[in-house]
């Protein structure tokens, strides 16, 4: 029978950074389409979709997929992660609609919107299998699937753009791709994890998973105490089918949901920048500020990669009760994070107005100034992220919630501040102001976490 052993961390961070950065390039290369060949108001525009929807998806997603990969104990089926994702799929894109035709946003725009969440809806299913993934420390398989969604929305959307002229039309390549590379390559992967593939036989897997008992409850409401192996035996139901035991999800539930809240401030402490901008200046100055904005994900990539990577390891340090090693590993992160943020600010100060004019067109490398201050934020709020997966991974999630309200609102009260006098330059501040309290207040909820640990079970490093 086939053997699926987990990567290094090595090996998962380099696949991990692969991946990331080609779908990150991709992601960037979307907007230098639109910026080259259409016009700020129509990069305004499809910025503007990603703003309305990200908050409504960060929420209803849970923040599943940290559950699934920090999920050391193995609480939980994939079936019930599924099954609620499914679930929160579906609410996310009624509350999209419901904002986007309340909101009195030009007919094509709201279309774009539309559209833009029928994509994240078959992106938040992938991200369901990339927690299942995850969780078995197989960071291959998710670089491979960002690999081919990268490229496959990057040409898609291009065609579009090209034939049409319209973002609109771009948009629904979108939704092409992402549905493709669900129901093409993610989907298998899930199967060839839980054993589905081929014979139907289960691969042996070097995974603690193979060989813990899970404690779960059928539909017919009887628990039972099974291996994992008979639990994804051929034997039972079909463990890549959504499972819908009402109690169990409602579990699961009161779980995630501080995640998911926390995911939403995040997600609106980015976002609430361009409402205001959108708003006091228009779309084509959203345009030009998002554009720049972007450049920010060059660094983002690297912590996504480090941080997902590491997030299965640091969980299991804190659940062994090992203080030690998951401080180490995070001082780690942490530094790589200020190292990242001191490179990007130096870039944007030497060579930022000849970066900008190649990147895009030269009335954006007037804004080289926003290119800098942007740069400070992003630093910062590399370190923040990773503090954050420390948290996650020591599985504090209730605390997150005021902690992101703070940040959330000081980002809101600097908007309402700056933006109207100081444009995009405010928005910029209002941003590292925001990242400023949530590093503080994340540093303050490691601290206690770490300070939890009984020293008498801290295990040999």
């Amino acid at each position: 029978m086939e053997q699926i052993k987990p990567l290094t961390l090595r090996r998962n961070f380099s696949w991990t950074f692969i991946g990331n950065a080609v779908y990150a390039a991709c992601q960037w290369g979307m907007l230098v389409l639109l910026a080259k060949f259409g016009s700020p108001e129509i990069v305004g525009q499809f910025t503007l979709g990603l703003a309305v929807t990200a908050p409504v998806v960060m929420l209803t997603n849970l923040q599943l997929r940290s559950v699934q990969a920090t999920d050391a104990k193995h609480q939980y089926l994939f079936g019930d992660y599924l099954g609620l994702r499914l679930i929160g799929t579906g609410l996310a894109l009624l509350l999209i609609g419901g904002i986007t035709l309340n909101s009195g946003y030009r007919w094509e725009t709201s279309l774009v919107i539309l559209t833009i969440g029928l994509a994240k809806g078959f992106e938040s299913i992938s991200d369901v299998f990339y927690g299942l993934i995850q969780q078995y420390e197989r960071m291959d398989r998710i670089a491979i699937s960002m690999m081919i969604k990268g490229p496959l929305s990057l040409v898609l959307l291009g065609a579009g753009l090209y034939l049409t002229g319209s973002v609109l039309w771009g948009t629904v390549g979108l939704v092409i791709a992402w549905a493709f590379v669900l129901f093409a390559y993610d989907i298998r992967s899930g199967s060839l994890l839980l054993g589905r593939e081929g014979n139907g036989k289960l691969p042996i897997i070097s995974n603690p998973l193979a060989s813990s008992l899970l404690p779960h409850t059928l539909k017919g409401g009887a628990t039972q105490t099974k291996t994992a192996c008979a639990v994804y035996g051929s034997n039972t139901p079909n463990p890549l089918y959504p499972r819908w035991h009402l109690k169990t999800l409602n579990k699961l539930v009161w779980l995630s949901l501080p995640l998911g809240l926390v995911m939403m401030l995040i997600s609106l402490n980015g976002n609430i920048p361009q409402y205001f901008i959108e708003h006091y200046w228009g779309e084509g100055e959203l345009g030009v500020f998002a554009a720049i904005a972007y450049l920010m994900v060059a660094g983002n990539m690297v912590v996504n990669a480090l941080g997902q990577s590491a997030s299965p390891r640091l969980a299991k340090y804190y659940a062994a009760g090992n203080p030690r090693a998951f401080r180490s590993l995070l001082v780690k992160l942490v530094g790589i994070g200020a190292i990242l943020g001191g490179a990007a600010i130096l870039v944007a100060l030497v060579a930022g107005r000849d970066i900008l004019t190649l990147l895009y067109r030269p009335e954006y490398a007037q804004q080289k100034d926003l290119f800098v201050w942007l740069m400070v934020a992003a630093g910062l709020g590399y370190i923040s992220s990773f503090l954050g997966y420390g948290m996650t991974a020591a599985r504090y999630f209730r605390i997150q919630i005021p902690l992101f309200a703070a940040a959330t609102v000081t980002a809101a009260i600097a908007c309402l501040w700056l933006i109207p006098t100081l444009g995009s330059r405010g928005a910029a501040i209002a941003l590292i102001l925001a990242a400023i309290v949530q590093a503080i207040f994340s540093l303050g909820v490691i601290a206690y976490a770490l300070d939890k640990i009984p020293p008498s079970v801290e295990a040999e490093s």
